[in-house]
């Protein structure tokens, strides 16, 4: 299979590929005066397969332009989130026991569903979560390729059907994967389709049932993801859909016994609480699928190819500003060649195109929140307090659409000590530490000295140092001279996305050959 394909044969739509498509600009801005009527009206909550009304509800305004009404959704309490829970283990028996390959088929309908409907979820992605257009498709064809990758691992282990050698003569042996039970899928608002797909698939897939709590910040896509799921022949009671504050439910999920695991993506204070509350909270251990974030260095050695290495770490710094749990921020420069890197990656910042979203030459959008905006303000004080030095950036836009969001300048900074708290913290904004090294083992131990562990990167022409690389680095989703991005941009079958340390908890990387094995456990079989 080339690295072009996917499992079906149809050329894979990555970022990197939309950037020369002009064909997709007349669909998606269709789809943007469209997905524009479906805005400002009122969501239910869905469970069981009834819409759901609570008492109290919450509206969501586009990052884009805070007058932009996404619409109104429930705000879920602690009993909505049993009952969520309940109707997904009334579910399970008849879902887990429903042929494997059909419930395979049925996951493949949804990619379809995705497929058909491309350029409506993309231009949704843009408008509630402020990604741009190149972004925001790449993301519904990531999602398309995880099902489908899913589904074709799936069904190439016979839905995890092994036979074993017999211990007597007459004996049939089997080890058999069996579903967990019930669920709960906790989604991030950065990836809002993709993850919240393939981890609400991956459980499906496998058997289990599902309550999925997409985030509070783009909470349409998930029930366009729950609807999608259901016309494809996903049974009501096998997919439950709870809208709210993640504390309420994280609250009425980890002393719940009915709830057999969880897979959660968003930030390690987040995701050490379930954690902890969890593991504690139940009768005997249960899964916990997280993924946490990172603090993502990069590596340019003498040898590198300048050009090469600057466009790698401009989209992976500055790739959806920067919010994205696989962002570089931090780069480890050779001292030899630092003069002249730095002096071309600040060019290529300053170009970067700070925009509207929707607009077809926008690069950077606008950071997700406000809370996101303090952020960003607070590190470069603290940057210029500490005597670090602002190379680009470091400012709040102002005026016309920058006055109806949070923009900002994508901010390159240099001179911070090595253990300063904005090296070591993740930030989740456009914010690019610059810091040089003498020998190659100088820059590992700098990269690697981190509490983090999910994606890092290396520029260099010299062989040796690549597997040097790759043998000492202590991190789950490596690359060595990726001009798309220098630590972003896994894809399905092609980088299996997964941290170490602090940065997940099993080890199996999302669209990879084993990230399925999380959401089962085996049942060996002996039959005489």
């Amino acid at each position: 299979m080339n690295r072009g394909d996917t499992m079906t044969g149809k050329k894979k739509i990555t970022y990197v590929s939309l950037l020369s498509d002009e064909s997709i600009h007349g669909e998606y801005d269709r789809a943007l005066d469209h997905i524009g009527s479906e805005f400002g009206r009122s969501h239910p909550m869905m469970i069981n397969g009834r819409e759901i009304t609570a008492e109290q509800q919450f509206d969501v305004f586009s990052p884009i332009d805070r007058s932009i009404h996404i619409g109104r959704f429930q705000q879920g309490t602690e009993q909505d989130a049993k009952a969520a829970v309940a109707a997904a283990r009334s579910g399970f028996a008849s879902w887990s026991e429903t042929d494997w390959g059909k419930r395979a088929d049925i996951i493949d309908s949804v990619a379809d569903t995705f497929e058909r409907d491309r350029f409506l979820l993309a231009a949704l992605i843009t408008c509630e979560s402020g990604k741009n257009r190149f972004e925001a498709i790449a993301e519904v064809g990531e999602a398309i390729d995880m099902l489908r990758y899913y589904t074709e691992t799936y069904r190439n282990h016979q839905g995890y059907r092994t036979p074993m050698v017999p211990e007597q003569p007459g004996a049939v042996c089997a080890s058999v994967m069996r579903p967990y039970g019930v669920w709960a899928v906790i989604s991030p608002f950065n990836f809002p389709l993709a993850l919240a797909a393939g981890m609400a698939g991956a459980a499906l897939l496998t058997g289990n049932t599902v309550v999925l709590k997409p985030t509070s910040q783009a909470p349409l896509s998930g029930l366009k993801l729950y609807r999608a799921f259901l016309s494809a022949g996903v049974p009501p009671g096998s997919l439950q859909l709870f809208t709210g504050p993640g504390k309420i439910f994280g609250s009425a999920l980890v002393g719940n016994r009915d709830i057999d695991g969880i897979a959660f993506t968003g930030s390690r204070d987040a995701g050490m609480w379930l954690q902890r509350n969890f593991i504690a909270s139940q009768p005997w251990p249960k899964p916990l699928v997280s993924e946490m974030g990172s603090k993502n260095p990069a590596i340019v050695t003498e040898t590198a190819e300048i050009s090469k290495a600057v466009e790698g770490i401009v989209k992976g710094a500055f790739g959806y500003s920067g919010q994205k749990c696989s962002a570089t921020s931090r780069v480890y420069i050779h001292l030899s060649i630092a003069a002249e890197f730095t002096k071309a990656l600040v060019s290529a910042v300053g170009k970067l195109v700070i925009d509207d979203p929707r607009k077809k030459e926008t690069f950077i959008s606008p950071i997700i929140t406000s809370n996101a905006l303090a952020t960003f303000k607070d590190a470069v004080a603290q940057c210029r307090k500490d005597g670090g030095t602002i190379l680009s950036g470091g400012s709040v836009l102002e005026g016309g659409i920058f006055s109806r969001g949070a923009y900002v300048t994508p901010t390159v900074v240099t001179g911070l000590p090595h253990d300063h708290p904005l090296v070591t913290a993740e930030l989740f904004v456009p914010f690019l530490i610059l810091d040089t090294f003498t020998t190659l083992d100088e820059a590992l131990d700098k990269a690697n000295a981190t509490e983090y562990g999910l994606t890092a990167g290396i520029f260099s022409e010299a062989p040796e140092e690549i597997e040097e690389f790759f043998r000492k680095i202590r991190f789950g989703v490596c690359y060595a001279n990726r001009e798309g991005g220098a630590t972003t941009g896994a894809w399905p079958g092609s980088q299996s996305f997964g941290g170490w340390k602090a940065s997940g908890s099993t080890g199996r990387g999302v669209g990879g050959p084993y990230y399925l094995l999380s959401y089962v456990h085996e049942q060996a079989q002996t039959r005489l």
